[in-house]
């Protein structure tokens, strides 16, 4: 079971990169060059929403079912953890920065659908899912993942 869940979580990914790539360039182009909001953006940034949701959700059920997850080893300490590079990695900053990434898609979709005009909603999706890109690129562990 854990190759399977590794495997959907490592592939849908490049889903989630490719999504929030598209999505923050194309908030940032619409931004700066006044474009008018459309249905295409609303698709691309729900769309966004939807697949970072589900990697978050792959990824609680691949939390507690890896090896390399030790939070619930009696024989490892919180210590021993944060002192080794990959047990914090994987125990501690992936989680909670991919954590972070998803909060900010989602209160960076739900504020967009609040404004009225296009300038406004393209800013607000810029702004977060930038971040959020930023946020999710920075704790990927990239040694395991390529």
């Amino acid at each position: 079971m854990y190759q399977t869940v590794q495997f959907i979580h490592s592939y849908w990914a490049y889903l989630v990169i490719a999504m929030l790539v598209i999505a923050s360039v194309s908030a940032i182009i619409g931004w700066v060059s006044g474009k008018e909001y459309s249905a295409g953006n609303f698709r691309i940034s729900l769309f966004t929403l939807i697949v970072s949701h589900i990697q978050l959700l792959i990824g609680i059920v691949l939390f507690f079912v890896s090896d390399k997850t030790v939070w619930f080893n009696d024989q490892v300490s919180v210590s021993e953890i944060m002192g080794d590079d990959t047990l914090r990695l994987y125990n501690m900053e992936h989680p909670l920065m991919m954590i972070i990434a998803i909060v900010l898609i989602t209160v960076g979709y739900s504020k967009h659908k609040k404004k009225l005009t296009s300038t406004p909603k393209f800013k607000t999706l810029a702004i977060f899912y930038t971040i959020a890109l930023v946020v999710l690129l920075s704790r990927i562990p990239w040694n395991a993942w390529l």
